[in-house]
């Protein structure tokens, strides 16, 4: 398993090249080393060696061992319904696949992007018909993502929130907008740059065990607890490389807070994305977006970019947290945020039972996004191009953004029974209580219990919305004053 590993970490620090520093003419040598790559280490795990390791091992585990093979005997089950060629074929067109969709991403160009991304639709049907499935063929594919998880749970999850947000969002449109203007210019990148690894930093990231550079799509990967990477990027909205950074953070401490005995084993790391997703989203929404998070970083922020000096904690807290249907979904606002990812979760199931064709994607997306955030783009860049999933193969990952969004504020209810002075603290800059609570109940449990498990383990019941739902009415209807 430790070959399979570093075979792993391997392909994912040829990922972060790619997306960080490559050259763009090294693309199809690229796409030709991860084939290989990701081929050998496909048929190494899979090898009938390793199922006879696993059977014996596990009449004889004991202890944390135990659930090791568990997770070992998963990964295996679903990596031998997948055929070797075609793990590799995915790795290759993926890697190709991102070039093409920066590309176009760039140029406005949909039409030269769509033979790509059809190639992968397809590669995602063979996958889901080798995996299997009862009732939706996306359900093959997003359980790879989330365990369990079905286009049924997704559909449901979405409707148990959608029509409380809705209302929410019409209600804060009646009552007028924030004005956030004074956030947006042409803001010096070096210290955009200086002050998101200074915010990093204090939340607790832990820059001796990672970095972070610029990507066309934030991201954080990594390859053990020592090393992990961070990603973000800067626009004109001075807000997107500061939230961006606390995003991606949530992710980083969290792969850094595994334990270090398990590290380059299969318990390392998140359980789940929607697990992963909840603390990314902890640290950029319920942390970064508050006010007393502004009381100890604002003047920092105000001395790097002296236009913004004269704001007072209450505007910028007002204006960072301004509710407006947008079309970037990584620069949503939290509320409108899950409306985003319902579009593509649409989109991807109409698609792989072909009520939809790829070449019609993007009339579907505009209509969409006219439907449920009352906004309609104007360019495929600003539309259906805009993430780079699609273009790694990643079919069946958007629901679970929204899960994590459900969860953050499930956890946050539970850790402030025991942390009740959060805001005193954040105003102090102090955030090792909170991460400390993270790291006990969170991080360092690592795929140690299933998801379901995970979250009964840390507050006492299933996933339920209620949190997530009450949390954000409180705070926008003070806002808003609704």
């Amino acid at each position: 398993m430790g070959d399979v590993n570093a075979l792993g970490a391997a392909m994912a620090m040829m990922d972060w090249d790619q997306q960080t520093y490559m050259p763009r003419g090294g693309a199809e040598a690229r796409a030709t080393h991860l084939e290989c790559l990701s081929r050998m280490r496909h048929q190494m795990f899979t090898s009938d060696e390793v199922q006879k390791d696993v059977v014996d091992a596990v009449a004889e585990a004991s202890g944390d061992d135990v659930a090791l093979l568990r997770v070992i005997k998963r990964d295996l089950d679903l990596a031998t319904k997948l055929p070797s060629e075609l793990v590799g074929r995915k790795s290759k067109l993926a890697a190709i696949a991102h070039e093409d969709w920066v590309a176009a991403r760039s140029k406005n160009d949909f039409k030269g992007f769509a033979p790509t991304l059809e190639k992968m639709f397809d590669i995602a049907r063979e996958e889901a018909e080798h995996l299997g499935y009862t009732d939706h063929i996306y359900d093959a594919l997003t359980d790879q993502y989330e365990e369990g998880a079905t286009a049924a749970d997704w559909t449901a999850m979405y409707e148990s929130i959608k029509q409380p947000q809705v209302e929410l969002v019409k209600a804060i449109q009646a009552a007028g907008p924030i004005d956030d203007s004074r956030l947006y210019g042409d803001w010096d990148k070096a210290k955009q740059s200086e002050f998101t690894e200074m915010i990093s930093k204090a939340v607790g990231f832990d820059f001796n065990r990672g970095r972070q550079d610029t990507a066309p799509h934030p991201f954080c990967t990594g390859w053990s607890v020592g090393d992990i990477r961070l990603t973000t990027r800067y626009k004109p909205y001075l807000g997107s490389a500061i939230f961006g950074t606390l995003h991606e953070s949530g992710h980083g401490m969290y792969e850094q807070g595994s334990p270090k005995a398990w590290d380059l084993t299969s318990l390392a790391g998140g359980v789940s994305l929607g697990f992963h997703e909840s603390q990314s989203r902890t640290w950029e929404n319920i942390v970064g977006r508050s006010k007393s998070f502004w009381v100890r970083f604002l003047p920092d922020l105000q001395k790097a970019f002296p236009a913004i000096a004269d704001l007072s904690v209450d505007q910028f807290y007002r204006q960072i947290n301004r509710v407006n249907p947008s079309l970037i979904r990584v620069e949503a606002d939290e509320l409108t945020y899950n409306l985003h990812t319902l579009v593509r979760f649409e989109i991807e199931c109409a698609v792989l039972t072909d009520e939809l064709k790829v070449k019609d994607m993007p009339e579907a997306w505009n209509d969409k996004y006219e439907k449920y955030l009352g906004v309609r783009p104007t360019t495929d860049s600003e539309g259906c191009l805009q993430d780079v999933h699609w273009s790694m193969g990643s079919i069946g990952y958007f629901p679970t953004y929204s899960m994590g969004n459900i969860l953050s504020y499930q956890i946050w209810n539970s850790l402030q029974k025991d942390i009740p002075n959060t805001d005193e603290l954040f105003a102090k800059g102090d955030f090792e209580p909170v991460l400390s609570w993270l790291q006990a109940k969170i991080y360092s449990q690592g795929r140690k219990f299933t998801p379901k498990q995970l979250i009964l383990n840390a507050t006492g019941e299933p996933m339920n919305a209620k949190y997530y739902l009450d949390g954000l009415s409180a705070k926008y209807h003070e806002l808003y004053n609704i």
